[in-house]
């Protein structure tokens, strides 16, 4: 999913003492920015199941979330308050991965994965 200078990005579930490149739990949806309007896919019954079971999302994947659930307000409701309650702990974590490696010095926002294995969101401001 990707490739150089053309990111696309998984929303997928991973533990957070897990590497940022290591090994996720499930991947439950998808973003690319590149379209207009972005094309934003989530499972919405997974990440609900997951937040449910104390998965806590990271502030991308939190509104990405809320984009994605705008539509179905009973269930963007549910998930927002999830989302806002969000403290950190050793739960799983849902998270946005690219396929895109990224260059030399450039900041990573999401996990870089060329070979498609799974990785876990590690934001960098920059």
């Amino acid at each position: 999913m990707g490739a150089k200078k053309n990111p696309i990005w998984r929303v997928v579930v991973a533990d957070q003492r897990s590497p940022r490149d290591g090994r996720v739990i499930e991947t439950i949806g998808r973003y690319n920015p590149q379209t207009q309007p972005s094309t934003v896919v989530i499972d919405s019954d997974r990440a609900q199941a997951w937040i449910d079971r104390g998965a806590q999302p990271t502030r991308a994947v939190a509104k990405l979330l809320r984009i994605a659930l705008a539509d179905d307000s009973t269930a963007a409701a549910a998930t927002a308050a999830a989302v806002a309650e969000a403290p950190d702990s050793g739960a799983p974590t849902a998270s946005a991965e690219s396929e895109t490696p990224p260059a030399d010095g450039e900041a990573v926002a999401v996990s870089a994965d060329a070979e498609g294995a799974p990785g876990e969101a590690a934001p960098a401001d920059s």
